[in-house]
Order: structure tokens, then C-alpha cells, then sequence
């Protein structure tokens, strides 16, 4: 048998573990995610109508925390009125393909998960 390897996720200093997941690992984000890949670039009005029950300040927040990450691109149009609009970076399309994992994997999971939760509160 071979030697275990124990990784220590500790919170020492920085963690790339802890800090992706910290961004990405909230409620809206892998929403936002799949929005943007399945339906390519969209306004901010196209991205909340498509998740439907997210704030305006929640949405403005995950928005603008992708972009700083370089997740998301958000170009401004100079029009009157401003058009901006959002899409995925190559770094953005990068992450897709994990996240397309979880989400297929919930998609198949939840009917169990669900059946799950009602047996506990027995």
C-alpha cells in the first residue's frame, strides 16, 4: 500500500484552495457562470432575468468580484443611454468545464439529495 499524502489546507498565509472557493463557492456565481456560457455575452438586465430571485446589489457585487478575479469581462458601450455588457474570459471558459461537472452532477444528484434531506428531519 502506498504512503498517504496529507495535504494541510491550514490557514497560514495564502491558499489558493481557500481563496478560489471563497469567490467562487457562493450562491450566485456558478449561476452566473452558466448563464454567461450558455447564453454567450449579456447585459446585466439579461444575466438577472436569467437567474431570476438575485438582487441588484448581489448581482452588481459577483459581477464586479468575477471581474476583478478575470472571470468575466465587462465592456461599456458609449451610447446614450450606456450599454455594458458581460462575458466570459479564456480564463472564465477555462473553469468551465469543472464547474459543468458539479452542475451535472447536481442536476442528477437532486431527486436523492432531496429524499435525503426529508429522511433527516425524521
Amino acid at each position: 500500500m502506498g504512503e498517504k499524502i496529507i495535504t494541510n489546507f491550514e490557514n497560514s498565509g495564502y491558499c489558493p484552495v481557500r481563496d478560489v472557493i471563497a469567490r467562487l463557492g457562493d450562491k450566485w456565481s456558478i449561476l452566473i457562470l452558466t448563464t454567461l456560457k450558455t447564453n454567450g455575452k449579456l447585459r446585466f438586465s439579461e444575466i438577472q432575468r436569467s437567474i431570476g430571485d438575485v438582487s441588484q446589489r448581489m448581482l452588481t457585487v459577483t459581477l464586479r468580484s468575477m471581474e476583478a478575479d478575470g472571470i468575466i469581462r465587462r465592456e461599456v458601450y458609449a451610447e446614450v443611454p450606456p450599454r455594458v455588457e458581460y462575458e466570459l474570459t479564456e480564463l472564465g471558459e477555462s473553469l468551465f468545464p469543472h464547474l459543468q461537472a458539479l452542475v451535472d452532477w447536481a442536476l442528477k444528484s437532486m431527486d436523492i439529495i432531496m429524499s435525503c434531506r426529508e429522511n433527516f428531519k425524521k
